[in-house]
């Protein structure tokens, strides 16, 4: 518990932050990265270029001093950040670091109204919390029988390519799955460069029913444009073939699809990219219970797009209460066989309305697709708690901002 002492300091911070939260943080990767350069292998060098990371860094500081009473808000945001640090293989001396290059960016950029007194108060909150993440991950690198940061060495059994853009890699150990997952997660894969002297990790949800004898990532090229961003999907379209050895970690994330056996209604939601985690859901539902009712919507550019669409065609004939919404910007490219085809925007909110008040609700995609379909679905009176999110920027504190 914060200090009777420190509480009115972080207190006083909350509307600090808020204005110089990116500011300080800038600042933190900045000198944390140029004394440490080794922890850039921990980091997404794509989304420190474009700033992401920077955001949701300031996000979740001003969250955490906002929220700093409010145990039962914050645990959930705890839960997700624990498993985003397993995924990379965050270690308990990593925290000393941190802790003092994220100190002395307030310092740096608050300057004389950064007393000793606020500096120490944060001192106090971050090892609050510090040590509560410290202990989180440990009790998940022991229930997933893992070492912070250990790959494993899984074979490419098939290399398929999906649309223009996306290309999914069948992994296997032993020709069979590497090991259990939930749907809806992902792992981390690893990309050596400068003859192994660098590395970078990159996240992909796995795309499909856990009950298949792989593992399988549908990876959408990004475009590069001279950053880091798109590299590593890139090399795993152009360099990595069927019969090569990629590194791996287990499978993390608490985004997962719950009541898996129950007969309630699931509504599957994503736009892009976004289509992966549902795909495993879909299809874990398909192989364990075809019978309940399932509500799929994507969202994409065109059927040019439209990816894994014979497989959606295929779930049709074994999940007779399976209902598809598909809906393009554009028609160009031949429309897939599946019923519920609209040209415009998908607006969650007006879908299936007998369905929306008992669903439980899933959804994955860019950030204003989510923010648009959560409005809409709050909006139709679902409950928020019913509403469940994959989330990587900011995004993933904005109820609590």
């Amino acid at each position: 518990m914060l200090s009777a002492t420190a509480r009115p300091y972080i207190d006083a911070s909350v509307p600090v932050l808020r204005e110089h939260g990116v500011d300080i943080t800038r600042v933190f990767y900045q000198n944390m990265l140029t004394a440490h350069p080794e922890l850039k292998n921990l980091f997404n060098m794509g989304n420190q270029a474009n700033g992401l990371q920077q955001q949701s860094l300031a996000a979740a500081v001003f969250a955490y001093a906002a929220n700093i009473d409010n145990p039962a808000a914050l645990a959930p945001v705890v839960t997700r950040i624990v498993h985003k640090h397993a995924a990379v293989g965050l270690k308990p001396e990593h925290y000393p670091i941190v802790g003092e290059h994220l100190l002395g960016a307030i310092k740096q950029v608050l300057g004389d109204a950064a007393s000793d007194e606020l500096i120490a108060a944060w001192g106090e909150a971050y090892w609050l919390l510090a040590n509560l993440l410290i202990a989180e991950e440990k009790s998940l690198y022991q229930a997933t029988a893992t070492q912070p940061g250990q790959l494993m060495a899984l074979k490419v059994a098939r290399k398929v390519q999906e649309t223009d853009q996306v290309i999914s890699f069948y992994l296997q150990a032993d020709g069979k799955q590497p090991g259990p997952f939930k749907p809806g997660q992902y792992i981390s894969v690893e990309m050596q460069f400068n003859q192994g002297r660098g590395r970078q990790l990159r996240q992909y949800s796995l795309s499909d029913s856990t009950e298949a004898p792989w593992w399988r990532i549908s990876v959408k090229r990004e475009q590069e444009n001279g950053k880091p961003d798109g590299q590593v999907s890139h090399w795993l379209h152009d360099e990595v073939e069927a019969g090569d050895t990629l590194h791996v970690t287990p499978a993390f994330g608490e985004f997962q699809l719950h009541n898996i056996q129950g007969s309630g209604p699931v509504i599957l939601l994503s736009a892009g990219v976004g289509i992966t985690p549902m795909l495993s859901m879909l299809n874990t539902l398909r192989d364990t219970s075809p019978q309940r009712p399932v509500l799929f919507a994507h969202a994409t550019r065109s059927p040019a797009w439209q990816t894994h669409g014979q497989e959606l065609q295929q779930a049709r004939l074994y999940m007779p209460k399976l209902e598809t919404a598909l809906f393009y910007e554009s028609m160009e490219g031949t429309l897939p066989g599946l019923g519920g085809i609209y040209e415009g925007y998908m607006d969650a909110g007006a879908l299936w309305p007998a369905y929306l008040q008992n669903a439980d609700i899933y959804m994955c995609g860019p950030l204003g697709f989510m923010q648009a379909q959560r409005k809409s679905l709050i909006a139709a009176g679902v409950s928020a708690d019913r509403i469940h999110r994959e989330v990587f920027g900011p995004d993933m504190l904005d109820h609590l901002l």
